[in-house]
Parts: structure tokens; sequence; C-alpha cells
């Protein structure tokens, strides 16, 4: 039987600790509703974003005094003018021309180029970083390709203008300095870290076993990375492509400074090109509050908002499902 006096002293023990915990509870709560509260304000600013740029854009649809200049079937039929059949972006003019035609086919062409350089070039390092570099080697490249995130656009896009446009001049003989091919490749930095890390994530989130089982069956290590690996992990794999598109069709200031700004319908890669994200942040700025070409701008704001959206949804839900099968996902 313990003495009164034993028992006192862990009864006063008891105390603190007690008193400790309830503390610690308090600071978790405290800390839970702090980030729900950001992440329901964070949240609440998109929707308001949202709110505005639509708000803006909807007289394109509703007003009879925007409908005098542009309407939808405007904006992406063709002008016929002269006996001819064009699809222009003139939105300064007598007659003002609001086809998105050659904004749109802009917008792809760089962002197709970007992707033909990046997608090779960041799946390489993910496999290489995933499946053959030590330990020291992997804590140096993944934060330095993931580094490229950091670099501010603008830099990478004086670098397109200053070096990369004239190698591309000389190297291939394009017959505008600044044209889709400097902006795509110059947009391929921009992309190349999102695709690396997706890809890098979805190649280690393939279970070891799956590699050993191959091995174990008499496969070299290329082939169990070949025709195990990378096929588990397509997926993901595929993931980082659709976000990396989402990206690079949302970049703003490599497009506006490489890409020499043309409004131009064609597939050529040597000529200028412009894309509704420099169409946007050059115009805004100087365009009449209230006027057609003020509301036709935020359509495109719109129509850019629900396309990335999309496709980053689409990109999340994809790495979503990969690591539910591979059983990793939380």
């Amino acid at each position: 039987m313990a003495s009164p006096t034993t028992a006192n002293f862990g009864m006063t023990a008891d105390r603190p600790s007690q008193s400790l915990k309830r503390r610690g509870g308090w600071i978790e709560a405290w800390v839970e509703g702090a980030i729900q509260a950001v992440a329901m304000l964070s949240i609440g600013a998109i929707l308001l974003i949202l709110f505005f740029v639509g708000k803006e854009a909807l007289p394109v649809l509703t007003s009879a005094e925007v409908h005098r200049e542009v309407t939808l079937g405007s904006m992406l039929a063709p002008i016929h003018q002269g006996g001819e059949t064009s699809y222009v972006w003139q939105p300064v003019s007598e007659l003002p021309k609001y086809n998105i035609l050659p904004l749109v086919a802009g917008s792809l062409k760089v962002t197709i180029v970007a992707l033909l350089f990046a997608v090779p070039l960041s799946v390489a390092a993910a496999v290489y970083v995933s499946e053959y570099a030590g330990a020291r080697a992997r804590e140096i490249i993944k934060p330095a390709i993931e580094l490229l995130a950091g670099v501010p656009s603008v830099v990478v896009g004086f670098f397109a203008l200053i070096v990369l446009a004239s190698w591309v001049q000389s190297a291939f003989g394009t017959e505008h300095r600044l044209n889709a091919l400097v902006a795509g490749i110059g947009l391929a930095f921009a992309i190349c870290p999102i695709v690396f890390s997706v890809s890098e994530d979805a190649l280690r989130a393939v279970p070891g076993s799956y590699r050993e089982a191959a091995l174990a069956m008499g496969s070299t290590r290329a082939q169990a990375v070949l025709r195990v690996a990378l096929p588990a992990a397509a997926p993901g794999i595929a993931a980082s492509v659709v976000l990396g598109f989402g990206r690079a069709v949302g970049e703003t200031m490599i497009v506006v400074i490489a890409s020499g700004n043309a409004a131009l319908l064609d597939a050529s890669l040597d000529r200028s090109t412009r894309t509704i994200t420099a169409t946007i942040a050059q115009e805004l700025g100087e365009v009449v509050v209230g006027s057609p070409h003020y509301n036709v701008l935020f359509a495109l704001g719109v129509m850019l908002f629900v396309a990335t959206f999309v496709l980053n949804f689409a990109g999340e839900q994809i790495v979503y499902r990969m690591r539910r099968k591979l059983g990793t996902a939380v």
C-alpha cells in the first residue's frame, strides 16, 4: 500500500503532464484552425478573381453595344475583305477585328515546341535520378533542376531574347529573329522543373518489388527500367506532361519578350507569333475601360483560366489515381 506522501507526489507529478497535454491540444487546434482559415481564404480569393474577370467578360454575351463590334461568331469566323479570307486580330483600327484564332494558334505552337524540348529531357533526367544515380548525385541533381522553377520568367525571357534568338537564327536560318521556336525553347526552361518533379515522383512511387521481380527473371537493369518501371509510372509521367502543358499555356513574360508578338495564323515556327497571355499583358494596360476591346480581353482571360484549370485538374487526378493504384495515395 502506497504511503500518503508517495500518492501525493504521484498526483503532483501527473498535474504538469496533464496541463502540458491540454496546452498542446489547444495549440494543435489553433494551428489546425489557422490552416483551414488560410485555405478557405485562398479559395475565396480565387473565386473572387474568377467572378471579377467573368463579370467584365459577360458583356461579350449580353451587351447590345458590344455586339455591334464583336460577337462570338466574329471571334472565330474568318474575315472576308477585298475578295480574300483572313483571320486577323486587329482591335485598334477603323474596323476593329477580334478574331482570336491567331492567338490560339500562337499559344499552341509555342506550347508544343516547349513540350517537345522539355518532356524528353525532363523524363530522361527523372529516369537517371530515380533509377541510376547514387544518393550523393541525387541530392545534387534533383534540387538543381527544381531550382529552375525559382528563376524569374523575365530573366529566362531576356536570355531567350539576347542569346537564344541569335543561336537559333544562326543554326536554322529562321526568317524572323524572334519566333515561335525561340519562344518555345525559352518556355521549355519554365516547364522542365514541373515535368521532372512529377515524373521522378511517379518513378520512385513504383514499388521496388516490381524491379526485383524483373531482375529475378533475368532482365537487365535497362530492361527492368524500360519495360517495368516506366510503364508502371506512365500515368504519372502523362500527368507531368498535362501539368507542363497547363504551365506553358499560362506563361506570359517569356512569350512577351521572345515571340515577336505578330498575330499570324500559320503553322510556321520560324515566323513571329503571338499568344493569348502576351495579348492580355500588352493591351490591357492601354485599353479603354468598358470598351468592346476591354471586354474581349477579359473574355480571353476567362478562356485561359478555364483551360488551365481543366488541364491542372486533369493532371492532379491522374497523379492521384496513379498513387492510389500503387498504394501511395494519402
